[in-house]
């Protein structure tokens, strides 16, 4: 799941990057080391490779390019991003997928965390207050059930800094929530992410053509992933502009009233 905390530390030695995972991320170097190694035997080049890995620290290459997010993400971008997801989404073999383990933070958990927020919820404004009741009653409905679940590997975060531009193309880093997930969990958490609409909004999910069930299940997600960023930015972070909550507010009343 898509958070405000510091989940490890880079350090840059030429054309390599060092990895430092901190202890309260539990798994998560073990999930980018499996899915760099996946990716270099089936999609190559398409993200780091890998070098080393040893007790919670990953090494792998350097690639070039400038971060989509803090980029006026054009149209030419954005394709090239929808390009860079296809690929990761369909990478891995069918076989070979179905013995990965699901990523972290799928619909159980968001619900979980969601519900739990919602009860320790204090009364603030009346739009604030309207959107925590309204997404508890929501959630308290939600049954997705197993249409339209297209099965792919995701990379399990949605933030628009994974996605480094080099002029050409669009390759993907930060792989610690990777797993099996499926298509419309994984745009709805890129559609929802921050980063998606804070400095503009950028259209990912208008890129891939779904099914009419994994449209339904995409627009259901997004309302859970809205949840979770109403309650992330419920206290202003630096790194967003003013207004930002004010605006998620709008969001989450939006997504669940569509």
């Amino acid at each position: 799941m898509a958070d405000l905390q510091h989940t490890h530390e880079l350090d840059y030695d030429g054309d390599r990057v060092v990895k430092r995972y901190v202890d309260s991320k539990p798994g998560a170097a073990e999930r980018e080391w499996r899915a760099l190694n996946l990716l270099a035997e089936y999609a190559p080049d398409l993200a780091p490779e890998p070098i080393a890995y040893d007790d919670g620290v990953v090494t792998m290459s350097r690639i070039d390019g400038v971060p989509l997010r803090g980029l006026f993400a054009r149209a030419k971008h954005v394709s090239a991003m929808a390009e860079a997801l296809r690929e990761l989404h369909t990478a891995v073999p069918g076989h070979v997928l179905r013995t990965l383990p699901v990523r972290p933070w799928q619909r159980e958990a968001i619900v979980d965390w969601v519900r739990s927020r919602c009860a320790a919820w204090q009364p603030r404004e009346p739009s604030a207050d309207r959107a925590v009741k309204e997404g508890l009653r929501w959630l308290e409905s939600w049954s997705p059930g197993e249409a339209g679940v297209t099965p792919v590997f995701g990379a399990g975060d949605g933030n628009l800094a994974n996605f480094l531009w080099d002029g050409t193309r669009v390759r993907i880093v930060d792989f610690e929530d990777s797993g099996r997930s499926d298509v419309a969990f994984e745009l709805a958490e890129l559609a929802e992410h921050v980063s998606m609409w804070v400095d503009g909004e950028v259209e990912i999910a208008r890129r891939f053509e779904l099914s009419p069930q994994e449209e339904r299940r995409m627009r259901e997600c997004r309302k859970a992933h809205a949840l979770v960023w109403f309650f992330l930015l419920s206290h202003e972070h630096p790194r967003n502009p003013p207004g930002t909550f004010q605006r998620q507010i709008e969001r989450v009343l939006a997504r669940l009233s569509a």
